[in-house]
C-alpha cells in the first residue's frame, strides 16, 4: 500500500518587522517510519519533523527519564534567536500529542496541538 498524505492544517505567523512569515504545514501520513505505521509530519522552513511510533517511543522515554510531561525536541526545532523560533514538542498523556510553538519578532507565541494517530 502506498503512503497517503493528507494536509491536516497549514498556517503561518507573520513578522511585521520585515514582512516575512514562518509557515507551518502539518500532514497526516498513512505510512511513516521503519514500521510503516500512521503518523504526522510537521514541515517548516525546509525542515520536516516525523512523529512516528519508533521515535515517539524514544522521545517519551527521554521525557519520562527527565520527569517531563512536555518534551522539547531540540534537534528538530529552530531556536537560533530568542525573539523568533519554531519549537516542536511531544506532549505525554492520553492521547499523545505533537505541539508546535511559533514566534516572530512582532508576534506573541502561537501554539497548536495535534493528536497523534497511534
Amino acid at each position: 500500500m502506498a503512503n497517503i498524505k493528507t494536509i491536516i492544517e497549514e498556517w503561518s505567523v507573520k513578522d511585521l518587522e520585515d514582512g516575512s512569515s514562518l509557515n507551518i504545514s502539518v500532514i497526516g501520513c498513512t505510512e511513516l517510519g521503519n514500521e510503516s505505521k500512521p503518523g504526522i509530519q510537521v514541515c517548516y522552513m525546509g525542515n520536516t519533523v516525523n512523529y512516528e511510533p519508533l521515535i515517539i517511543e524514544r522521545w517519551a522515554y527521554k521525557a519520562t527519564k527527565e520527569n517531563k510531561a512536555e518534551y522539547l525536541i531540540e534537534d528538530n526545532s529552530w531556536m537560533v534567536h530568542e525573539d523568533q523560533y519554531v519549537k516542536n514538542y511531544l506532549l505525554l498523556g492520553l492521547p499523545l500529542k505533537a505541539k508546535v510553538e511559533v514566534k516572530t519578532r512582532s508576534s506573541k507565541p502561537v501554539i497548536k496541538e495535534y493528536e497523534l494517530p497511534f
